[in-house]
């Protein structure tokens, strides 16, 4: 069969490569008396919000660091949290005010394709496959061990520093073996070094352990930085009225991280919704509003909204969507997709209700 496309683009949205949705087919047959009943969807977002806990942590000899080292270390534990990402992905639930019952008589076998939700995907063209657009969502991560919560750090103490009681003469051995260890460095990397790695793995195996252990010993001055990542992601419906919304989403606090938005120990994190553009009924030449045709297969002409997210006086995301809500529900009459000749095809966009193409079908 070879489709010809008709020129029908209502606000339609590019779907980019994502794991296609289960569908089920329902066939109109006289069992059915040719009718069959699909739901069309709301819109809804989901906010997902990354943010970033560093936890200080000043080293045994802090009190020292300037001495021997020149440098200012962490002076306090510490905690605190940072946002570091945001992102919105655009959902749908099923409106349960707009369930329609379409009427595909004739005998012609026409079928209509829905999601799990019943949310219309496809009218006669069971090849169709639909997507979600692509949103690249911010992953958690753990908190990697510090330099000296590895084995390598108790390598790096020398057996005098364990003898010693004395936190003063402990810094000063530790000063005089990362001392060393740089003298190392410089011995091997010039080939002047008593006992020179036989080649070149052995030499950067060498370099390495040096390395490590320098850096150990040098996190006892200075201290250690830890960080981790903690995701969450939050519903967002759209208000039933229509109207601009500005609300709490969540709040970040400097101890706890990413709490609820009524926990006024952290500072909030907002959303705002609001209308762009409203759908509109067509109209005939006389400027008339169309009338719904009767058993009209019915999809929704949107909206559109702009959603964003800000903390701190600063957007973190945001971004312009087709919002069911701001829209109106029309049909199309369903002889379109009975013709025995060249009957038409559809295609939804499961997200909106929304006509993304229709065509005709040469057999």
């Amino acid at each position: 069969m070879k489709k010809q496309i008709i020129a029908f683009a209502l606000g339609a949205l590019t779907l980019l490569g994502a794991s296609a949705q289960n569908t089920s087919k329902l066939t109109a047959t006289k069992a059915n008396e040719y009718g069959l009943i699909y739901t069309l969807p709301l819109t809804a977002f989901n906010v997902t919000i990354a943010a970033e806990k560093t936890v200080k942590t000043p080293g045994e000899f802090y009190q020292y660091a300037k001495k021997y080292l020149n440098a200012d270390p962490i002076l306090a534990p510490s905690v605190s949290w940072r946002i570091t990402e945001a992102a919105i992905e655009q959902t749908a639930f099923p409106d349960e005010q707009e369930r329609y019952l379409v009427t595909l008589k004739n005998g012609s076998g026409a079928f209509v394709t829905v999601s799990d939700d019943n949310f219309p995907i496809s009218l006669n063209d069971e090849a169709y496959r639909w997507s979600c657009p692509v949103v690249n969502l911010p992953e958690a991560k753990k908190a990697r061990p510090t330099i000296l919560q590895l084995p390598i750090a108790r390598q790096a103490v020398t057996p005098e520093m364990i003898q010693s009681k004395s936190s003063a003469k402990r810094a000063e051995l530790a000063a005089a073996k990362i001392y060393e260890l740089r003298n190392m460095r410089s011995e091997i990397i010039s080939g002047q070094a008593d006992a020179m790695p036989s080649d070149g793995a052995a030499m950067k195996l060498a370099l390495d352990q040096i390395a490590s252990q320098e850096e150990a010993l040098t996190a006892m001055f200075l201290g250690t930085v830890q960080t981790s990542t903690e995701v969450r992601t939050y519903n967002v419906d759209i208000p039933a009225e229509g109207a601009p919304e500005r609300r709490v989403l969540a709040r970040l606090s400097m101890v706890d991280g990413l709490v609820a938005p009524d926990d006024l120990s952290g500072s909030p994190i907002y959303v705002t919704v609001s209308p762009q553009t409203r759908g509109a009924l067509p109209v005939n030449d006389k400027g008339e509003t169309k009338s719904f045709p009767k058993g009209g297969v019915a999809y929704r002409i949107p909206g559109t909204g702009l959603v964003s997210v800000s903390f701190d006086g600063k957007t973190l995301v945001g971004g312009t969507y087709d919002v069911a809500q701001y829209g109106v529900v029309f049909g199309l009459d369903p002889s379109l997709f009975t013709s025995r000749k060249s009957p038409s095809y559809l295609h939804f966009n499961p997200l909106t209700g929304a006509i993304r193409e229709l065509g005709t079908i040469n057999k």
